[in-house]
């Protein structure tokens, strides 16, 4: 009985005590209501519009008063993560087409990267490859970079050759192009020959193409004027034989009418060739008398139309422009040009530009163009020369203005 009597007083006291450190007195205060702090995060208004309350600036924004802010751009946030993330996965992949059963992951990891370094389509140190994925029964790989640059720099190699085959490198069907990323490579690799032609203003269209030309026979054709930049011979999808006619490019766009002009009509077989501009379809004349050799076809049953001839004769398809940088070699060349060429006529001048300091854009460099005497004579070296094989390539002809001639306008 008594413990508990000193038990309850206990309690009394330790209430009193509580009471007294919460308000003093045994009596509690009333809780005084203490004004918050603005936030310095939220709704804080820009230099200048401090006086204007958010939702006075949001209705000026929503009436046109004020700039919407812009989103943040996704390519942005990928480059600040790093771009090997899940993000740009599928931006930074590529298809690879045409793949030889030689072809393993390692192999094609170490051709690209080596490629890409080579030719200078890399943005830093180390492999752009990162993981490379074969699939022989198909003949075709996936190729994933370390960046999305990287990886549309790498389109660039379309057409290059692998273990003797010449690889198609296309976008994957789940390609996700980033917004503000090019989704084409901006740089040209000498040698390689895109099998993908982009709409432009030089895009050639050839029909009337024999079915049973294949395509470097077609290509060799073309390259009489200059070398392609991209080449395509459309082809049938279940037997593979091509339906007589290709898309075409040249590096150099100067020469498009030129090889236009001496392409169109001409006559392979027993078909006609049509050549003119993709974009434009307005069908381009026939300029000089270009006459060419392909391997594998009957000389005898390829001719062109005829135009007037000139005293000038221009030889294409002989010469490269590393050929001519050796004095030696360029006197040696004139020499044997010089020699051949007077066996069917009275040679007046023989012109062979050289590149000047290195610059293979030099006009008229790969051509050599001979001047003769009279027409006739130019009309005899032509028919005899046409065809002819000089250090293994097939000579292509066409008569050049003597006036552009003189006045070494190539």
């Amino acid at each position: 009985m008594d413990r508990d009597r000193r038990s309850r007083r206990s309690r009394s006291r330790s209430r009193d005590r509580s009471d007294y450190r919460r308000g003093g007195g045994g009596t509690r205060s009333p809780k005084r209501s203490r004004r918050r702090a603005p936030s310095k995060w939220w709704d804080v208004a820009p230099p200048g519009f401090e006086h204007i309350t958010p939702k006075q600036f949001k209705a000026m924004q929503a009436s046109g008063q004020l700039p919407t802010p812009t989103p943040l751009d996704p390519a942005v946030v990928a480059q600040s993560m790093g771009g090997s993330n899940q993000l740009t996965r599928q931006a930074r992949r590529l298809y690879v087409g045409g793949v030889p059963f030689a072809a393993t992951e390692d192999n094609l990891m170490t051709f690209f990267n080596d490629q890409l370094t080579t030719t200078g389509l890399t943005s830093c140190q180390g492999s752009p490859v990162l993981a490379v994925q074969v699939n022989l029964d198909k003949s075709f790989a996936f190729l994933e970079f370390r960046s999305v640059e990287e990886c549309t720099q790498a389109l660039a190699l379309d057409g290059v050759v692998f273990h003797g085959c010449p690889l198609k490198i296309r976008r994957p069907t789940d390609y996700a192009p980033l917004p503000g990323q090019s989704q084409t490579p901006q740089a040209y690799v000498p040698g390689v020959v895109s099998t993908v032609v982009p709409d432009s203003p030089y895009k050639i269209f050839v029909g009337g193409l024999p079915s049973y030309l294949n395509d470097d026979q077609v290509k060799e054709l073309l390259q009489s004027f200059g070398p392609l930049r991209a080449f395509n011979l459309v082809k049938d999808t279940m037997s593979g034989l091509s339906k007589g006619f290709a898309f075409f490019e040249y590096v150099d766009s100067t020469v498009t009418d030129q090889a236009i002009a001496g392409l169109n009509a001409m006559v392979l077989g027993d078909k006609q060739l049509i050549v003119q501009l993709a974009a434009i379809g307005s069908r381009t004349g026939g300029g000089g008398a270009v006459q060419l050799q392909v391997p594998g076809l009957n000389t005898a049953t390829m001719t062109t139309m005829t135009t007037p001839a000139t005293e000038v004769l221009c030889l294409m398809n002989m010469i490269t422009p590393d050929e001519l940088v050796d004095d030696d070699e360029y006197e040696e060349i004139l020499e044997d040009v010089k020699e051949e060429c007077s066996k069917h006529g009275r040679v007046r001048s023989i012109e062979i530009p050289r590149p000047f300091k290195g610059n293979v854009n030099t006009p008229g460099v790969g051509k050599i163009y001979v001047e003769y005497f009279s027409i006739g004579e130019c009309a005899k070296a032509t028919a005899a020369l046409t065809g002819r094989k000089f250090a293994n390539r097939v000579v292509v002809t066409s008569y050049f203005d003597p006036d552009k001639y003189h006045r070494r306008e190539f």
